[in-house]
């Protein structure tokens, strides 16, 4: 329910997650339902005498489709799947109800008024926003609350369950020492060459893989696209930029540059007038005029003894440092400039720029170029983004608009909501290829904006609706599959027959590799698969290791098990595993309660 208000988002109050057993109500209200399918009463199924109506069915079917959780093509399959979940909704509302799981309407009023989706900026309470968020997701006020008392319901025999189960001590333990087992073994890796012949699928075999897993070679729905692109870079890439323009755009563009600036400051005040202060840099910049140094100058006159020792230095400076008037003159001036003179709160001062902290015109020149040119182009972007808009709303086609604008007319190989490459990977392009508009009723697609430099229009050119290839089609494909699943198992068998021996004590040739102190969570660079066999196997008893093998992708490893230590404490690591141990022990008591509900519910389909 709050899925929809929150434009998808996370589901508020989510009512019991094990696995996608139970379907999330809140998804689905009654007066949509109405709305959109009529007042029909066909009954897909009745739980303990309460109906599930088709309409319902279908709109939860529909809402699974548009929220691209499952393509159209497995709509069928997904009725079936969707009628299972409302059932199981059903038995647990009923239970919940029967159980005497009660909101008041004050409850629901206060969790109502508390939701950040009906709160305005200053986080309160906001009846219009209640109201218009709550009818662009098909809800009524009064179809809203009853759909929340459900969830709520829902939600306090989830937490009631949840805490009525719980972990002894011992178990907490026995848990830990498990987890922090360590175990040292042997393991050696066979792979095909270790076959005496090489194994070759028979047509009896791959006739009966490929009526076994149907669903692997299923091409689902595609599409053959047309498409124009509209790209400022792309303009801007054949514009020329004048040398000139980029030096100025590198000077506009470094002009509040950090920049190494000395001074020669003069105060006034008890001292000295203003007058005689501005009379005494008159005499600096005199001075300056006939060559003298300007570090020379400011050891000499400079009223800040601490930058006269370093010839009047002040080090990097920002601007806003100094404030406004010292701002304007400093970061006005080009390197080895002088200012006039500067009256700030400290007194009056010259300026000098001795280095500009900015990076070199060689090293933004392309990316000056770059930008002057998108700059110059973007008025023609504009203009040709307007007239895609107005010729590709009323052409029959797309490549009379590729000519009129001069763009090239673009074409896809078949592709799939899901299998798109390139430009057509991008958000809200293959939504469009398959909307009702595009591919239902062969209009070209409304302008995609697909970032600030590039618009797309598209258009169906063929279409395909999915289907399970022929097995002549994907023959090889299939052999491939059979054979390396007859490869596996003839690579165990040959692991089984190493593992018999070595349990009997005879000498088997192997290439073994050495292992030591493996922990779960340290797996020393072995396959986690490696690794979980090696847990699964049991303790060796005196000096005879456990014996065991696993199937490691291509190849069959064969596992010795010498040892089992007990590991380091690690405290963080125990209390997460004894919190994932509650958290699946409450969800297998939800998980029961759900099998035992539906095994006793009067279930008509």
């Amino acid at each position: 329910m709050l899925q929809s208000i929150r434009d998808r988002s996370r589901s508020w109050g989510a009512k019991i997650i094990i696995g996608a057993v139970v379907v999330t109500m809140a998804l689905f209200g009654v007066e949509s339902l109405v709305g959109l399918f009529g007042n029909s009463g066909d009954e897909v199924a009745e739980v303990n005498g309460e109906p599930i109506m088709r309409q319902e069915l279908e709109l939860a079917v529909q809402r699974a489709i548009r929220s691209g959780q499952v393509p159209p093509e497995q709509e069928r399959a997904l009725r079936a799947q969707m009628l299972d979940q409302l059932i199981t909704d059903r038995v647990l509302r009923q239970y919940a109800e029967e159980g005497g799981l009660h909101l008041s309407e004050e409850q629901l009023d206060q969790i109502i008024v508390s939701l950040p989706e009906f709160q305005d900026q200053e986080g309160r309470f906001d009846s219009d926003l209640f109201r218009n968020r709550l009818a662009s997701a098909g809800y009524t006020p009064v179809g809203f609350r009853e759909q929340l008392r459900q969830d709520m319901q829902q939600q306090q025999l989830q937490q009631g369950l949840a805490f009525s189960d719980f972990t002894l001590e011992s178990e907490r333990e026995r848990l830990a020492e498990l987890q922090r087992q360590t175990r040292t073994f042997r393991h050696a890796a066979i792979d095909a060459a270790a076959l005496d012949e090489e194994v070759a699928a028979s047509e009896a075999q791959i006739e009966a893989y490929y009526e076994a897993h149907q669903e692997a070679f299923r091409r689902p729905e595609q599409v053959r696209l047309e498409y124009v692109v509209v790209d400022r870079q792309a303009m801007a890439d054949q514009v020329e930029v004048d040398e000139a323009a980029l030096r100025d755009a590198w000077r506009e563009a470094t002009a509040d540059a950090d920049r190494r600036l000395s001074h020669i400051m003069v105060t006034f005040g008890d001292e000295r007038s203003r007058e005689e202060a501005v009379s005494r840099l008159e005499e600096v910049q005199a001075r300056l005029e006939k060559g003298e140094a300007f570090a020379d100058l400011a050891a000499e006159f400079s009223d800040d003894t601490v930058s006269a020792e370093q010839g009047g230095d002040l080090g990097v400076v920002s601007r806003g440092f100094f404030g406004e008037a010292f701002d304007e003159a400093a970061f006005s001036l080009g390197e080895g400039e002088v200012s006039g003179i500067v009256e700030t709160d400290n007194g009056l001062h010259l300026l000098k720029v001795t280095g500009l902290e900015r990076e070199s015109f060689a090293e933004m020149r392309d990316e000056l170029r770059r930008q002057l040119a998108r700059d110059e182009v973007s008025d023609a972007f504009n203009d040709k983004v307007q007239q895609l808009i107005d010729e590709s709303f009323s052409a029959d086609d797309l490549a009379g608009v590729a000519e009129d604008l001069g763009l090239e007319l673009q074409t896809s190989d078949w592709v799939s909501r899901e299998g798109a490459e390139g430009v057509l990977s991008e958000p809200g392009v293959m939504s469009q290829a398959f909307s009702d508009d595009v591919l239902g009723e062969g209009y070209n697609s409304e302008v995609i904006e697909l970032d600030s430099d590039r618009r797309l229009v598209l258009r169906v050119a063929e279409h395909r609706e999915a289907t399970t290839l022929p097995l002549a089609e994907v023959r090889d494909e299939v052999r491939a599959d059979v054979e390396a699943e007859l490869r596996r198992e003839a690579l165990l068998a040959r692991a089984d027959e190493l593992v018999a021996a070595l349990r009997d004590g005879e000498s088997v040739e192997l290439d073994w590799q050495q292992a030591e102190a493996v922990s779960r969570q340290q797996t020393q660079g072995l396959s986690r698969t490696l690794v979980d066999a090696a847990f699964r196997l049991p303790a060796p008893e005196g000096d005879t290791p456990t014996y065991g093998r696993v199937a490691e992708g291509e190849r069959a490893v064969v596992i010795a098990l010498e040892s089992v230590g007990e590991g380091e404490i690690d405290a963080q690591v125990e209390q997460f595993v004894a919190s994932m141990a509650e958290r699946l022990r409450a969800q297998a008591a939800i998980q029961g309660l759900i099998e035992h509900l539906r095994s006793e519910a009067e279930i008509k389909r």
